[in-house]
């Protein structure tokens, strides 16, 4: 029931490692460079930067929706560094929903596998937050900004 069971490539070629993150709240949220709600990827940095000590934000580009994530692993990763300053780990460009969902995307939205909940990710940017033990304790819509009150309180700030 944990997320510490998997691993997935980064989006330079190397590998994450969730094992890596045991005893740290995780933030995952699916990406995407032509979305309404890119301008998130400011607060994800800054809540990288700020909080780093008790979170790691780890983004998951996606071209599920709307076709609004379009770019090479090689285009979004430039992208994210000069528009974002992003140093928070991306994955390799995956699909989060229908046949072919990664396999952390099954996990998040499934109570048999996660046991908490069931979900559906509605748009880019939804965010997954996942205890200190690898626990999924909460999904917050994409039009939560990822530094708001339910996360800080989360976080115990």
């Amino acid at each position: 029931m944990s997320i510490h069971q998997f691993k997935v490539k980064s989006i330079d070629g190397g590998m994450i490692d969730f094992a890596d993150f045991k005893g740290k709240k995780l933030m995952v949220v699916n990406v995407a460079s032509e979305c309404g709600f890119t301008n998130q990827f400011a607060q994800l940095q800054e809540l990288h930067e700020k909080y780093g000590d008790k979170i790691e934000v780890i983004g998951f580009p996606s071209n599920d929706f709307g076709g609004q994530e379009p770019k090479s692993e090689a285009e979004i990763l430039d992208f994210c560094r000069k528009e974002y300053h992003v140093t928070f780990p991306l994955t390799e460009k995956v699909k989060i929903k229908g046949r072919n969902k990664h396999p952390v995307y099954n996990w998040l939205t499934k109570s048999s596998a996660n046991g908490k909940m069931d979900s559906k990710v509605g748009w880019n940017f939804q965010k997954y937050l996942i205890n200190e033990d690898g626990e999924l304790d909460a999904m917050l819509s994409p039009a939560n900004p990822p530094i708001c009150e339910v996360v800080l309180a989360w976080l115990g700030e």
